[in-house]
């Protein structure tokens, strides 16, 4: 299983000299299967890169996992361009548990007056799969969801293949109970034993002071999660969207410090555009 990032960023893409290391585009991660199956996770700006490699490869089968409705999550996908190609297949899937409310959540992206062309206009073969909190396969991967504590809601996702595991969760707030979220301890059951969990860390202390119940968490609290789940590898996800390079570096420095004094062998690092993991 081969991972990679194409964009990080919370809420809203950023650029400028302060973000370059990190990168600026919201939110989509690209796994590959060991049998060449290709999932997609979130279609924010950074699926537009994304796009653009996989137009070059001549990818044929795309399937895309969505986390929730929220535009930072969505916001790429008309600029996605395997949609335009007649020769592509993407089956796309969802937290909502019909095919109907699946389309729905992608047809919002491109509708008028917001975008000039409408989703059923391109050219791409798109199925909708409303898949809800289920567990399926992907070729030779396995995916299991765990409902987010996010507003409007929303699910994670871990993904196993030969006996690894990757567990993406963004868009959490682990010290808030949204609708339909779950207590702290059964997303440490769900991230347990994870060789690489990318979770939400969007906040420092200080600022959840005045963001409480904004759906992000604070990255100590993910920090505690990761080290309660004994997790191998911690990415740092969904930076705010002000969080300068200096700035996650100081984050990370402190994760690494708390994991050095606590006697853990776990990684840490911030997940930038560009990271790239083989399990």
């Amino acid at each position: 299983m081969i991972i990679r990032c194409w964009g990080a960023r919370g809420s809203i893409a950023v650029s400028g000299r302060e973000y370059l290391k990190y990168g600026g585009d919201t939110a989509c991660i690209e796994v590959k299967g060991n049998a060449g199956d290709l999932i997609i996770i979130d279609a924010g700006t950074g699926i537009r890169a994304l796009g653009n490699a996989l137009a070059h490869e001549k990818k044929k089968k795309i399937h895309l996992l969505l986390t929730h409705a929220h535009w930072d999550h969505l916001s790429g996908f008309p600029f996605f361009k395997p949609v335009y190609s007649k020769d592509c297949s993407i089956k796309v899937y969802g937290p909502q548990a019909t095919q109907q409310s699946v389309k729905n959540i992608i047809s919002k992206a491109m509708s008028a007056p917001y975008f000039p062309i409408e989703l059923e206009d391109i050219n791409a073969e798109i199925t909708f799969l409303g898949m809800g909190n289920k567990s399926y396969s992907i070729g030779t991967v396995n995916i299991t969801t765990v409902p987010l504590s996010h507003p409007n809601q929303g699910v994670g996702y871990k993904l196993e293949e030969d006996g690894k595991t990757f567990v993406f969760i963004t868009d959490n707030e682990l010290t808030h109970h949204h609708t339909g979220g779950l207590d702290h301890k059964e997303y440490v059951n769900f991230a347990r034993g994870a060789d690489v969990l990318f979770h939400d860390a969007e906040y420092c202390r200080a600022e959840y002071k005045h963001t409480e119940g904004w759906g992000h968490s604070v990255y100590l609290d993910t920090l505690d999660l990761a080290l309660e789940a004994g997790v191998k590898c911690l990415g740092l996800f969904h930076h705010n969207q002000d969080r300068t390079d200096d700035e996650i570096d100081g984050m990370v420095e402190d994760c690494r410090r708390i994991i050095a004094e606590k006697g853990s062998r776990m990684q840490c690092f911030a997940v930038a555009t560009g990271t790239e993991i083989q399990l």
